[in-house]
C-alpha cells in the first residue's frame, strides 16, 4: 500500500477476530512506531503485547480498578470491565515515558509516543491487519498502571486493539480541509 492511501484511507476496525497480527507483521509495527518524530532521540515509549490469557488477567485488573473506584457497583459493570482485553485477540498497550529533559519538554514527550500509537496503527492499516485505538477512564487509573507494571513518569497513551476485522472496512469520511485550514498575519 502507497504511504498516502494510508494516511488517506486508514480508518478503525472496531470488532476484531483471529488470528492477531504474525511475528513479521508486528515487527513492522514496532519499527513503523520507531520513526515517531522524537525531538531530542529520547525515544519516549514503550509498548506491552497482551495476548492469550493475559487478556484475562488484564480483564481481571480493569474489574477490580472498577471496583475501586468507589460507590455502587453493578455485576454488570464487572463483567464488561473483564471482557474488554477480549475484544481483539492482540493489544498493544503504548505506554508514555516522561522524563525530565533541559531541552524537551513532557508535553512533547506525549505527544511522540502518541504518533508512535498513530504509527502502528497506520502500519496496521497498511498490512490489512485490523486496529482501533482506546482508552477511556480506566486507562488513566492508578491501579492499571499498577497492573501493567508502569513506573513513575509513565503512562498509558493508547490500549491498541489488533486483529483480523470482522467486517468490511467502512470508507473514510470525507472532510474539506479548508475548515481546519486558515492563513494567518499578524
Amino acid at each position: 500500500m502507497e504511504a498516502l492511501d494510508a494516511l488517506l484511507h486508514r480508518v478503525s476496525a472496531p470488532r476484531l477476530l483471529d488470528p492477531a497480527p504474525t511475528a513479521e507483521q508486528r515487527e513492522i509495527l514496532f519499527a513503523a512506531a520507531l520513526r515517531a518524530p522524537d525531538h531530542g532521540q529520547l525515544r519516549p515509549y514503550r509498548f506491552l503485547t497482551i495476548e492469550g490469557e493475559a487478556r484475562n488477567q488484564l480483564g481481571e485488573i480493569l474489574a477490580q480498578a472498577v471496583q475501586g473506584q468507589g460507590g455502587e457497583v453493578t455485576q454488570a459493570a464487572l463483567d464488561k470491565a473483564r471482557a474488554m482485553p477480549l475484544r481483539a485477540p492482540l493489544i498493544v498497550v503504548v505506554v508514555a515515558r516522561l522524563q525530565d529533559h533541559f531541552k524537551v519538554p513532557k508535553s512533547e514527550q506525549l505527544i511522540t509516543a502518541g504518533c508512535a500509537a498513530h504509527a502502528i496503527e497506520l502500519a496496521a492499516f497498511a498490512q490489512g491487519v485490523g486496529a482501533v485505538w482506546r482508552t477511556g477512564e480506566l486507562s488513566y487509573n492508578a491501579h492499571v498502571a499498577k497492573g501493567l507494571g508502569l513506573e513513575d513518569g509513565e503512562e498509558v497513551v493508547a490500549f491498541l486493539y489488533l486483529g483480523t476485522p470482522q467486517n468490511d472496512l467502512r470508507d473514510a469520511p470525507k472532510v474539506n480541509s479548508a475548515e481546519f485550514v486558515k492563513v494567518w498575519s499578524a
